[in-house]
Formats: structure tokens, C-alpha cells, sequence
């Protein structure tokens, strides 16, 4: 009989392994010796748990699925639980338990981390969702359609979830998106439909415009040229081709007009030109009248320069309030000269300042003797009061005074 330290083998080549529950017969052996036959079965047992070591790596190491580590845990505990090995078979017991507890806690890991991309990729959805729907009431319909397709792409790179909780946030964000699509063809198209009013309306108003354009009724003409610019801008955009083209049509109409009224202008200006220098000379000659010496030949000479001047033609606008008010002052100054002549020669006026200036001079006079009086009995504060009234009386004595020389006396 031979043995090792966890195995023998019997008289009758039966060969037994050592376990925490007893021998247990691994097999027969009759090709050799005893000890060949250990060997034999030791290799064995080494093989199995090389194996085993190879799986610890792999689980260790490598992405190896849960079902395909507990399959290979299984097939290795069964060739244990067989007993065709002599070794510490419990040792190798205790090593694929160790596997299977690792085996678990990865699958709890990975389970939890699987959970957790899921319920990562549920927010990332429902936001792609919740800005789809607010991009679906947007007016920018450029970059909200680009948003839009970029939002599509962002959706396909995320994890698929649960069947419902997907199909529910793919149709709130493809309604997201048709309703979207929905509003941006319904405003292209009244866009379209505007387009196409403003191009007719615009087409009436170049017609209209190309009708003007031989017009000499200046006035009226570019004052009606105005109201069709106004229309026009208030028609809104044509299409792009279109509007170039009425646009050239309505311009061009209006720069034969207008160059035509700017050679009448600039005759005209040249002749209001000549026109300003004339009357430039005349109120020169005018305010030569001033001041007035000789009102009656003054007024005649006025009267002649003014002759002179309503026969000239128009000067320009801006040159005009300058030219008229030089003569307006001149004709002022004749009609001051009119007022204070006829004041002077007035005998009703003479009377009413002759009689007011005695009255003022006497009350002056009256004050001068109650003043001497006052002062001679020593009664100073009434003289002082009186004093001060004189003062007052004699400012108006020598006004009255004056206007009594205006009328030469």
C-alpha cells in the first residue's frame, strides 16, 4: 500500500482522497505501481486547479459575463465534487466559493452600474425631451431646426431603456418635432403668400411710377413720388428676385424724374441767384434812408425802392428771411419816424402833456414850501418825509418834461 498526505492507495489498487468528510475513492489503478498511480491523480488535481487559478484571472481581469463565470464555476465544482484528483480538494472547494461570492458582487456592481446608466440615460432623454418641446413653440426657425436635428443625434447615442418608459419619450419628442415642423411650413407659406401680395402690390406702384416719370408738375409730383415710397416700404418684401427687379424699375423711374426736376432747379437757382444780388443792392439803398432825416422824401424814396422790388422774381429760400427782414427793418424805421412826427404835431397830445406838466410842477412847488416851513419850525422828520415825496414828484416833473420837448415846446 502507498499513501501521501492526501491520498493512498490500497492493496487492490483502489485510490482514496483525504476529505473534511472522509476518504472518498477517486478510482482504481492497475497499470502500475502505487505510486505512478498518485502521481498520476495529483497531476490531475493540479490540473483542475490551474484551471481554477485561470478563472480567478479571467473574472479578475476581463469583462467575463456572470452566466459564463458561474457556468465554468459549475463544470470545475463538478470535477471537485467528483473525487477524480487527490489533493486539498476542500482548499479548491473554498477557492470556487470565494469565485462565486466575487461573481456575485460583480453582478450586483455591474447591475447597480447598469441601473445607474439607465437611469442616467431616463434624465438625458426627458431633458432632450423637455427642450425639443419648448424649441417646438420657437419662432427662430434656423437654429431651432438645426437645435432640432442636433437634439436627434445627441438621442441616438444614448442607451435604449425600458420599452415603455422609451416609446413614451421618443413620441413626446418626435411630436415635439412634428409640431415644430408643422408651425415652420405653415409660416413659410404665408410668408410665401405675403411675398406674393407685396410683389403685386410693388408692381402696381412701378407702374405707377414709370407713369410719373415724365411729369413736370414738380411739386405735385415728387410729393406723390414720396407717398409711393412710403406705400412701398410698407408693402413688405417681395421674393428676392422679384424684389430686385421692381426695385430697379421703381428707381430708376423716379431718377429719370427727379434728374430732369434738378436741371429745371439748377436754372432756377442760378436765375433766384442773380435775382438775391439785385435785391441785396436795393436794401442796400434803403437802409441808406435811416436814420430819417426828411420823412416825406424818405418815404417817397421807399416807396420807389419797393417798386423796384416787387418786380424782381423769387430768391433762394434759404437766403430769403435775411434779404426781406433788411427791408422790414428799413420800413420799421419809417413808420417810428411817421408815429412820433404825428405825436409831435399833435395839439389835443401837446395840450395833455403841457397841462399834466404844470400840475406835476406845481405839487413840486407846493412840497418845496411845506419842506422850508417844516425845517424853519424844527420839525426835521416831517421835512425829511416830504423830502422823500419831492423826490418822487420830481422824477415825474422831468419826464412829463421831456415828452413835452417831443412835441417842440
Amino acid at each position: 500500500m502507498s499513501s501521501d498526505p492526501w491520498g493512498r492507495v490500497d492493496e487492490t489498487g483502489t485510490v482514496y482522497v483525504r476529505t473534511a468528510d472522509g476518504e472518498q475513492v477517486v478510482g482504481s489503478w492497475q497499470a502500475g505501481s502505487p505510486a505512478e498511480a498518485l502521481a498520476y491523480f495529483e497531476r490531475k488535481y493540479e490540473g483542475i486547479a490551474v484551471e481554477i487559478g485561470l478563472l480567478e484571472r479571467r473574472v479578475k481581469t476581463t469583462d467575463l459575463s456572470a452566466k459564463d463565470a458561474t457556468t465554468a464555476i459549475e463544470h470545475l465544482r463538478t470535477q471537485v465534487d467528483e473525487h477524480h484528483a487527490v489533493g486539498d480538494l476542500d482548499a479548491l472547494r473554498k477557492r470556487l466559493d470565494a469565485l462565486v461570492a466575487t461573481v456575485e458582487s460583480r453582478r450586483e456592481e455591474r447591475k447597480a452600474q447598469k441601473a445607474k446608466q439607465a437611469d442616467e440615460a431616463k434624465h438625458a432623454k426627458e431633458a432632450l425631451v423637455a427642450e425639443a418641446e419648448e424649441l417646438a413653440q420657437s419662432e427662430q426657425w434656423r437654429s431651432a431646426g438645426e437645435r432640432l436635428r442636433a437634439l436627434v443625434d445627441t438621442w441616438k447615442g444614448l442607451p435604449r431603456l425600458d420599452r415603455k418608459s422609451d416609446d413614451e419619450l421618443w413620441h413626446r419628442f418626435s411630436h415635439a418635432r412634428s409640431a415644430f415642423s408643422k408651425r415652420r411650413k405653415a409660416h413659410f407659406a404665408s410668408l410665401d403668400a405675403q411675398r406674393e401680395e407685396a410683389r403685386k402690390v410693388k408692381e402696381k406702384l412701378v407702374v405707377e411710377a414709370e407713369a410719373l416719370s415724365g411729369s413736370t408738375d414738380w411739386g405735385t409730383t415728387a410729393a406723390r413720388y414720396r407717398d409711393l415710397m412710403t406705400q412701398w416700404k410698407a408693402a413688405g418684401r417681395a421674393q428676392r428676385e422679384a424684389e430686385d427687379e421692381l426695385w430697379n424699375r421703381f428707381r430708376g423711374a423716379q431718377d429719370v424724374f427727379f434728374a430732369a426736376r434738378g436741371e429745371v432747379f439748377a436754372e432756377r437757382d442760378a436765375e433766384q441767384g442773380e435775382n438775391l444780388k439785385v435785391k441785396e443792392e436795393l436794401a442796400d439803398e434803403a437802409e441808406k434812408l435811416v436814420p430819417v432825416r426828411d420823412l416825406k422824401a424818405a418815404r417817397a424814396a421807399f416807396r420807389a425802392l419797393n417798386e423796384r422790388w416787387e418786380a424782381i422774381g423769387h430768391v433762394p429760400r434759404d437766403a430769403r428771411p435775411k434779404v426781406e427782414g433788411r427791408m422790414q427793418a428799413v420800413e420799421r424805421a419809417l413808420q417810428e419816424a411817421e408815429e412820433a412826427e404825428w405825436r409831435r404835431t399833435n395839439p389835443e397830445a401837446r395840450a395833455r402833456a403841457a397841462g399834466l406838466t404844470g400840475q406835476l410842477q406845481a405839487a413840486v412847488d407846493k412840497l418845496r414850501g411845506q419842506i422850508d416851513a417844516a425845517r424853519a419850525s424844527g420839525n426835521n422828520a416831517r421835512a425829511d418825509k416830504l423830502a422823500r415825496e419831492l423826490e418822487g414828484r420830481q422824477a415825474l416833473l422831468d419826464q412829463a418834461l421831456k415828452g413835452l420837448e417831443e412835441f417842440g415846446g
